[in-house]
Formats: structure tokens, sequence, C-alpha cells
């Protein structure tokens, strides 16, 4: 009875792992789950864009076609650039191009503390340096064929440190 027993927990918690790892695995495989859901090319036309509709958000406010308070508008912008942050995060390309991004991104929270304190003109000016940084991580996204080469190296020369031919 007692060997029925604790087989039978044993069967009953082998089970119950079994389930909960397959449906985890099944939903998301490590962190790469959290990110990836569009390519580099297409998270840097998303941010883009939505680094537009900010620099929109800002004009309608600079020509007081924004219904409502200016806090009200303050934070729309605010949200708008939030989300080009959260879209940017998308971009996963290399480390040159992550680098980039992060060098976008400067001016993305620049522009958001500059809607905070007020200072629209200074906004505008670090989302149009942010589009511009965007628009070159385009350029970035393809490697030449001597990088591609360059990468290349056979796995023994790596573990040896010889170079290769």
């Amino acid at each position: 009875m007692k060997l029925l027993k604790s087989t039978f927990v044993a069967t009953t918690l082998a089970l119950s792992l079994g389930s909960f790892s397959t449906t985890a695995s099944a939903i998301c495989l490590g962190m790469a789950c959290m990110y990836n859901k569009m390519t580099p090319l297409e998270a840097i036309n998303a941010t883009e864009n939505q680094v537009t509709v900010a620099l929109k958000a800002i004009q309608l406010r600079n020509s007081g076609g924004a219904a409502g308070s200016e806090k009200e508008s303050d934070d729309v912008i605010i949200n708008d650039i939030k989300e080009a942050l959260t879209l940017s995060k998308e971009i996963n390309a290399n480390d040159k191009v992550d680098r980039n991004r992060n060098r976008a991104n400067d001016y993305l929270k620049k522009a958001r503390k500059a809607v905070k304190d007020g200072d629209l003109p200074k906004a505008t000016e670090d989302l149009k340096e942010a589009e511009k940084r965007f628009a070159e991580l385009k350029g970035m996204l393809e490697l030449t064929q001597a990088d591609r080469a360059s990468q290349q190296t056979h796995m023994l020369n790596r573990i040896l440190d010889k170079p290769d031919r």
C-alpha cells in the first residue's frame, strides 16, 4: 500500500510538472519571446512612423488645434514618444545597429524630458534628430561581403587562437 501511494504521488507530480513545462515551452522559449514580433526593418519603419506621429502631435498643439488642456496634449505627446521607445526595442539585428539604436533612443528620451519641461521647440528638434538616426539604421542592417567573410572564422582556429588564412 505504501509503495502504491508513493508511486501514485510520483506519477502525479511528474505528469503535472511535465504539463506545465510543455505549456510554458509552447508559449515562450526564453527571453526571445518578449520581443522579435517583427523584423528589424519593420521595427525601424514602425518606430519612424511613431516618431512622426509624435511630431504631428506637437505641431497640432503648437497650432492650437488640440482639444483640451495643454497638460492633456503633453500627455498624448509623451505617450507617443514612449510608444516609439517600446517599438525600438524590436530593432535587434547586430551590435552596431544596437549601439546606434541606443543613441537614437537617447534623443527620444531627451524629447520626452523636454515635453515634460514644456520646451516644445527643443522636443521637436530632438524628435527630428531621432527620426534621422532611425532612418540611418536601415543602412546598417546589411553587412558587406567582407564583414560576412571576417565573421566566418573556423571553430578550431577560434579555440586555438590561430588566425585564418
